[in-house]
């Protein structure tokens, strides 16, 4: 079995222009990612004729203020025209907006009983508007102990609460398991919890945030469990190539085909 693969074109290819990193990847068979498509020549990504998995779903907000909801469905409309487009199914979404090297815009340490109340709210809506448009929503967890500190609902466990109390098909969970290697472990047991819910699936090795083979994690392991439990969606390499990135591609290849 070989699932569906994507690859991240922030993060590798690096020294080519964005548009021939997204012709490269898509031209060795795999899925594209992008981030932030409000920095993107969009009709350019277009004529690639690549084919995307996912792209950041918003651009400024947040989950639990009054003003950082209306700018986070603001903006989420604004990148469902972009989704449309581009025919890309998935966008991305986070705890809290992030600013520069991924931190939290308005950091938060203490996440309050409200908090999630108004958060589900938002993920609703959010969901909602999803459904209007044809597209899914999926929240990531992230990681606090290294890449993003003080952004709240981080932990996959906490995605996973607030994707089930919505319990809408528009909104999963992009589960990133290089995120939750570092802040949960358990990845296997994590998967099997999370899988009805998943909308995609992200990897990269721990530490160094690089390919799978280049780390502790198991993802030959992870690979055979995924396919035991009959899960035929997406594997996105979010990732930094450790060389050179076609080989870094094929590192993907190699760790899930089972």
């Amino acid at each position: 079995m070989t699932f569906k693969l994507a690859a991240c074109a922030e993060m590798i290819y690096q020294d080519l222009p964005f548009e021939e990193r997204v012709k490269t990847i898509s031209d060795q068979g795999f899925l594209v990612e992008i981030w932030d498509w409000s920095t993107k020549d969009i009709d350019a990504l277009v004529a690639t004729g690549a084919e995307f998995s996912s792209m950041t779903g918003y651009l400024r907000g947040d989950l639990i203020t009054e003003q950082g909801r209306a700018e986070l469905l603001a903006t989420a409309s604004e990148s469902l025209a972009v989704a449309e487009k581009l025919n890309c199914p998935r966008l991305n979404l986070h705890g809290t907006g992030l600013g520069p090297q991924g931190l939290p815009v308005t950091p938060i340490e203490v996440v309050t009983p409200e908090m999630w109340l108004y958060a589900a709210e938002t993920l609703r809506q959010i969901a909602e508007l999803g459904e209007r448009a044809g597209k899914v929503f999926v929240l990531e967890n992230l990681n606090l102990a290294v890449d993003h500190p003080g952004t709240p609902f981080a932990k996959a466990t906490d995605t996973l609460a607030l994707v089930k109390a919505v319990n809408h098909p528009n909104l999963r969970l992009n589960l990133d398991l290089y995120h939750a290697q570092i802040g949960e472990g358990n990845l296997i047991e994590l998967l099997r919890e999370a899988q009805p819910f998943i909308g995609e699936i992200q990897v990269a090795d721990v530490p160094g945030r690089m390919e799978p083979g280049t780390g502790e994690i198991n993802y030959q392991g992870v690979a055979k469990a995924l396919a035991a439990m009959g899960y035929d969606g997406v594997i996105g390499m979010e990732a930094w190539a450790s060389g050179d990135s076609s080989d870094a591609l094929q590192a993907l290849k190699s760790a899930f085909t089972v």
